[in-house]
């Protein structure tokens, strides 16, 4: 992944400290999230750069103990009390402006194709139109939080469509990595989500923006108002 201009791999982490900044605006600045965050993306960077999850020929793949972390954590969140508090407390006014942060993701994306580290299929000139959520976002934020205009059912309706943008392209990326388990893009295989900074992306911005998601429907789901924080 040397081959690859700085400017890339600055826009990744400038974009992903604006995330983990965001997430923790949203828990009300919780020191206690913010630390959590910080040492999960210190602990992916000492392991990422030993070339660690390069290695795809491993059983179970080196991938899965990037991404089940997260999952659990947030399996967890909505299983315990404790857990259920802290969804329930999120700020979902912020939740929901994170979302722009999927426009320089998605434009990172296609500066790694250009650069033959992920496949076409994983930009908006392929079938990953997750683009559409941070375009979106900023219009939800301002009429749903700010002008209070659009009607509760248009918001939650918008999370679930987001959702499935995101669900799409996660299917894509893990199916084009080369895991035993790749069905896509065999010609050019989405290698960047295996090399540091990358492997943020599964690691820690794909888990927010599905909790940001998840916590948000919740919170909606549960209240006939659209805002209750």
């Amino acid at each position: 992944m040397q081959h690859l201009p700085l400017y890339i791999s600055i826009t990744f982490v400038l974009t992903t400290i604006i995330t983990v900044w965001l997430f923790y605006k949203a828990a009300h600045e919780s020191k206690t999230v913010l630390t959590v965050l910080i040492s999960w993306l210190t602990v992916q960077t000492i392991i990422g750069l030993t070339g660690f999850f390069t290695v795809t020929t491993s059983f179970p793949p080196r991938f899965i103990f990037l991404v089940l972390p997260p999952l659990i954590l947030i399996i967890s969140l909505f299983l315990t009390k404790k857990g259920k508090v802290f969804v329930d407390n999120l700020d979902i006014k912020t939740l929901t402006i994170l979302h722009i942060i999927r426009i320089p993701v998605e434009i990172v994306l296609l500066w790694l194709y250009l650069h033959k580290a992920v496949p076409e299929l994983m930009t908006f000139e392929g079938r990953n139109f997750d683009i559409l959520s941070g375009l979106t976002a900023p219009l939800i934020y301002y009429f749903g939080f700010v002008k209070n205009k659009p009607h509760r059912k248009i918001v939650i309706l918008w999370n679930f469509l987001c959702l499935g943008l995101l669900i799409n392209v996660v299917s894509i990326a893990v199916l084009s990595a080369p895991l035993p388990f790749q069905q896509f893009a065999f010609e050019q295989p989405n290698i960047a989500i295996l090399n540091f900074p990358f492997i943020w992306l599964p690691g820690c911005l794909v888990p927010l923006v599905l909790l940001s998601h998840l916590a948000t429907l919740r919170q909606l789901l549960q209240s006939k108002s659209l805002v209750e924080n």
